[in-house]
This record gives structure tokens, sequence and C-alpha cells, in this order.
């Protein structure tokens, strides 16, 4: 027998590939206009993730930490290394414009929450977790990608490339490629699909990642 009863709006996939790129982000990330970036330094965009890195894994790691601290410190660093308005901009794409400001408000709000707690409601996961600076490289004179090798206790090792501009004078993650796949472009396409399959309306996104919040700040309850 089927059932006529609504279903509510969801995010396909978003669990999977958002945590996968331990602590930077976990989602897509910005494409700013071209004259919002200045030539980048590849010494320094690499010292920027070894950086990013090394307080991430020391939040993660440090055992005096409760979980409230923990997420506390690490979603200071996220806001840091991310420019995530910039992010939630470009996944939102065309939607932009058809968002009101109120839709738009909450959504940056979500979509801040949303980066932050992929990776609290696994601290269980990456507890012991190590990472290793591979081959740094000059992408365009606006961004250069540095590579990370990412290791966690029982769990073989993986390869990210975090792509790395100047936006307001200040390096910035702009993507992650992980397995040869880009984060930003996969999260907007999973984005914009949750707006199409409901009549194009931006307030199922917004119930689609509230949804989505619920479920990690269970999990995270879990430990």
């Amino acid at each position: 027998m089927t059932s006529n009863r609504p279903t509510r709006p969801h995010i396909r996939g978003m669990d999977r590939r958002t945590f996968l790129p331990l602590p930077f982000l976990a989602a897509g990330l910005a494409a700013l206009p071209r004259g919002a970036r200045a030539e980048v330094d590849l010494n320094r965009a690499t010292a920027f993730i070894q950086q990013a890195g090394n307080e991430l894994v020391a939040a993660i790691n440090d055992p005096r930490l409760d979980l409230t601290a923990r997420r506390d410190r690490v979603g200071v660093i996220l806001r840091r290394t991310i420019d995530i308005e910039g992010t939630g901009r470009f996944i939102l794409g065309r939607y932009v414009r058809q968002a009101n400001p109120a839709e738009l408000a909450e959504y940056n709000r979500l979509f801040d929450d949303i980066i932050v707690r992929n990776l609290s409601a696994r601290f269980g996961e990456y507890r012991g977790v190590k990472f290793s600076l591979g081959r740094s490289q000059q992408r365009t004179e606006e961004d250069a990608l540095v590579n990370t090798i990412i290791e966690r206790p029982n769990t073989p090792a993986f390869s990210l490339d975090w792509r790395v501009s100047e936006v307001g004078g200040q390096p910035k993650v702009v993507d992650v490629i992980a397995e040869g796949t880009s984060l930003r472009l996969t999260t907007r396409s999973e984005y914009s699909a949750v707006i199409q399959r409901n009549g194009g309306r931006v307030a199922s996104l917004l119930e689609a990642m509230r949804n989505q919040i619920a479920q990690l700040a269970a999990r995270e309850g879990r430990g």
C-alpha cells in the first residue's frame, strides 16, 4: 500500500561526502569574483594549511576539552580558515536571487552550523588523527593546491588537496578535492537537487538543512 504522506526534504549523500575531509570543511567552498582575489604565494598557502591543520588536530586530540569546548574551539578555527559566507553563496548558486532576506540569513546560519557539526559529530572517529603535507603546486596565479595525507587509527590513510586563494588579503581554503571530486561542486549539485525536487522553494532546502543538523546533533550526543 502506497502512503500519501509527504516526505520531508533531505540532502542525499551529504553525510558521507562532507565529513570525508577531516577538519577544514566539510563542504564545497567559495568561488569569489575574479576581482576579489589576489595572487597567492605558494609558501604562504602551504604554511596556512599546516597551521590550520595543526590547530585542528590539537583541538580534536586534546583530552582536557569536553564536547562543547572542543566544538567551540574547532568552530573558531574553521571560521578563520574558510570563507563560510562566500562558500554558502556559491553553493546556493542562482537560488541566492530567489531567497528573500530572511531565508538567506537563515541559510547562512544553518550552513555555518553544518560545517562545524559535520566534524563535531565525528570527534570520536577522528581521535588520534594525524596529518602531513604532501606536494604543493601553483594552480593559477590566484590559487594553489596543497596536498595532505590524513591518517586515523585503524583506518587507511587518504589524500586530500586543499585549494587556497587570497580572499580579502588573507589565505582561505576555497575548495577541497577528495578522490578527484570537488566538494564545492558536489555540494552545490546536492543543494540544487533538493530545491528542484520541492518546487524550486529555497524553504525546502532550509528544512533539509535543519533536519541534517538535528541528525548531526543527535550523533554528537551519542559520542
